[in-house]
């Protein structure tokens, strides 16, 4: 379970409703977050900047929770002010008990998802913590878009031996077995027509089969689909493995009519794949993405 908040008391409190009501394995404690919205009322991002509200909220989520739990941060509010390297080793001196890991999204907050990751940056990190206390782990975030990629980051000196998936999980959600497996998976359109039919499936069951539910997950879907279309296929690329943000080609043809559409970047063509699986939408149906990364510009 991941959490966001700007004050002691509102992160104190959600933990108390965690410990009492869910089960849970950790919980992540919200550092990154670059929206507006959250980092205007001191969360998110924004926590980063403001250590003695942070320091208080860190207290009372280890007075609270018996589960571990860990903190996600970027690596500062922008490119000419980081301060992941500053703020790591006052945690670690702070001596927050139940604190396992510090997960670090090699981008600023001003960033967001622009521009690579800086891992170098956060190798940085890692080792910028004092050698006479307990080291806390620092997990990297950032591209990791193939196994290649993990191998390379985890190798670093001083950062774990695991790391954190993002958007790359989200574009290819085969991408933990790829790592697994130690291979470049050409996945074909109607196997990854068939994980859609599983999402849909779920979809349904959690939220009921009547038009409510199918309306919430027709949309959960379409939100899916605006990250699934980035991804080119293993067999029709020139160099592997394909990199994060390398815009895919403007109307590439895939190797049957299924591939094609699922490599169009139009939400109409979305609303056809939604409607092969849950039916026709209204004549008045619109669609457009809530999450508009501008991780290619």
């Amino acid at each position: 379970v991941q959490i966001a908040g700007g004050h002691a008391d509102q992160l104190t409190r959600t933990c108390e409703l965690l410990e009492a009501e869910v089960e849970t394995d950790f919980v992540d404690l919200n550092l990154g977050c670059p929206i507006d919205l959250v980092c205007d009322k001191g969360a998110g991002a924004a926590l980063m900047l403001r250590e003695n509200k942070l320091k208080e909220g860190l207290q009372g989520i280890s007075d609270t929770l018996s589960c571990p739990f860990t903190v996600k941060m970027r690596i500062g509010w922008s490119e000419n002010k980081r301060c992941a390297h500053n703020l790591v080793p006052k945690i670690q001196n702070w001596g927050i008990g139940g604190l396992s890991a510090v997960m670090i999204h090699g981008r600023s907050r001003l960033q967001r998802y622009t521009k690579l990751a800086d891992w170098d940056y956060i190798e940085q990190v890692a080792n910028s913590q004092s050698s006479d206390l307990p080291r806390i782990p620092v997990i990297g975030n950032g591209d990791i878009f193939s196994y290649t990629d993990y191998e390379e980051k985890v190798s670093r000196t001083g950062i774990s031996d695991t790391a954190m998936l993002g958007r790359g999980a989200l574009v290819k959600p085969w991408l933990p077995t790829e790592i697994k497996e130690k291979r470049h998976w050409d996945i074909s359109a109607s196997e990854r027509l068939d994980m859609l039919k599983d999402f849909t499936k779920f979809g349904l069951e959690h939220w009921g089969s009547d038009q409510q539910g199918v309306n919430n997950t027709r949309r959960f879907l379409l939100e899916f689909l605006s990250f699934l279309y980035r991804y080119v296929p293993v067999g029709m690329l020139e160099v592997l493995p394909q990199s994060m943000n390398e815009r895919p080609p403007t109307h590439l043809c895939g190797r049957n009519d299924l591939e094609t559409l699922m490599l169009s970047k139009h939400c109409a063509d979305w609303i056809k794949i939604s409607e092969m699986l849950l039916g026709p939408v209204a004549d008045d149906f619109r669609f457009e993405p809530k999450h508009k990364a501008n991780g290619y510009k």
